[in-house]
């Protein structure tokens, strides 16, 4: 009786540690996924000002909140996609620019990214919420704050 119990808790204990391997396995590639958004559309549009490149992370129904130098900070994607386009870019501008990703979290179809973007005179901290949809992942929200380091 005692070694049937014991293979029973062996098989229970192997197959709870191969369905770990797989979450894990499964969450690497959407932080892979995120991390590829982030580089290639999200920091790369941001720095050359293509609001096209940039837009197409967002989801079209994306909305930002949040403050700038203390006073509150509110617009629609398309609003925000506007100002990209009618700036003068970063890239144009000579000064220097750095995105860097802070952290990612993924629960299933959703996940959240900490990001720091140094551009301009500014240290944006931003929270972007993202949500997967047909296989890809969009921004969905994004708020921001500039901090002094």
């Amino acid at each position: 009786m005692k070694t049937i119990l014991l293979i029973a808790f062996m098989l229970c204990t192997f197959q709870g540690i191969k369905a770990q391997n797989n979450t894990k396995m499964e969450n690497q590639a959407d932080v892979s996924a995120i991390t590829d958004a982030l580089e290639n559309y999200y920091f790369k549009g941001i720095y050359e000002g293509d609001e096209i490149l940039l837009g197409s992370i967002f989801h079209e129904s994306a909305l930002l909140f949040g403050d700038i130098k203390g006073q509150p900070y509110f617009k629609t994607v398309d609003l925000y996609l506007d100002g990209v386009k009618n700036r003068q870019s970063p890239k144009d501008s000579g000064k220097p620019f750095k995105g860097e990703i802070l952290k990612i979290n993924v629960v299933n179809s959703i996940a959240t990214a900490e990001i720091n973007v140094k551009m301009y005179d500014f240290n944006y901290r931003d929270f972007l919420s993202f949500h997967k949809i047909n296989g890809k992942w969009f921004i969905v929200n994004k708020m921001l704050t500039d901090v002094s380091q």
